[in-house]
């Protein structure tokens, strides 16, 4: 397919104009921060709040279940990202400086299709991924997605739908396999809790352990089941 917006009157490509205008009036230190931000920035920023969540949640009753939402987060995004190719190749979007002249392009070598931005799709499966695991944390994440987006219009890389595509692709992988993955996570994170030697890595040293209770925080789905629920049907008989 050809590109999805070739036209300078399309508010696509408008908006696409506007933003990265932004880049041709700023000084040239500003462009060259954006332009790590945009690559590199906000990748290391989604780590950094990964690890604080991580570090966080492992202090709570409900660490089980919220480190298995936690461990989905990079694995939703790594789908995201394999589900892309093809969509990329049935598109065939070209970049939009190679249809529209005028642009700031703050990063040179992109030869691959425009729709959808991998980096938009990744950072809003991660963002969504660490939501699973904790509200605070995840609105923190999805704030760095949007900002990722926002990045790789600037630098002239991508048009604005590229990075809704991207958001929508990355949300959707997310969540509509969430269901799935916490059911096999969640039994994997309680074996791992209970370990002598690994146990750390899901249950913080001197933490309550109480995975029947609904993780605080922590979105629900139908149908999940979370360890210790057969211990409290049993007492319950």
């Amino acid at each position: 397919m050809a590109g999805l917006a070739l036209d300078g009157a399309n508010p696509d490509v408008s908006l696409l104009y506007d933003i990265n205008g932004l880049a041709a009036d700023a000084p040239g230190w500003f462009d060259r921060v954006m332009e790590f931000i945009g690559e590199y920035g906000i990748m290391l920023g989604m780590v950094l709040v990964a690890l604080g969540c991580w570090w966080s949640v492992r202090q709570r009753e409900d660490a089980v279940a919220s480190v298995a939402g936690l461990v989905w987060a990079p694995l939703a995004a790594g789908i995201a990202l394999l589900i892309n190719i093809p969509i990329r190749g049935f598109v065939e979007r070209p970049r939009p400086f190679k249809d529209h002249t005028g642009l700031e392009v703050l990063v040179a070598g992109k030869t691959d299709y425009s729709f959808v931005s991998d980096h938009a799709t990744m950072a809003m499966a991660i963002g969504v991924g660490v939501f699973i695991a904790n509200r605070k944390f995840g609105l923190a994440a999805i704030g760095l997605a949007v900002l990722e987006g926002f990045c790789r219009v600037y630098m002239g890389v991508h048009y604005p739908t590229d990075v809704v595509g991207g958001f929508a692709l990355g949300t959707a992988v997310a969540l509509l396999l969430a269901p799935l993955s916490m059911a096999l996570l969640t039994p994997l994170m309680a074996a791992i809790s209970r370990s002598e030697k690994v146990g750390w890595l899901v249950r913080a040293k001197g933490a309550a352990a109480s995975e029947g209770a609904e993780p605080e925080g922590v979105p629900s789905f139908p149908g999940q089941r979370v360890a210790g629920d057969d211990e409290r049907s049993d007492l319950a008989a």
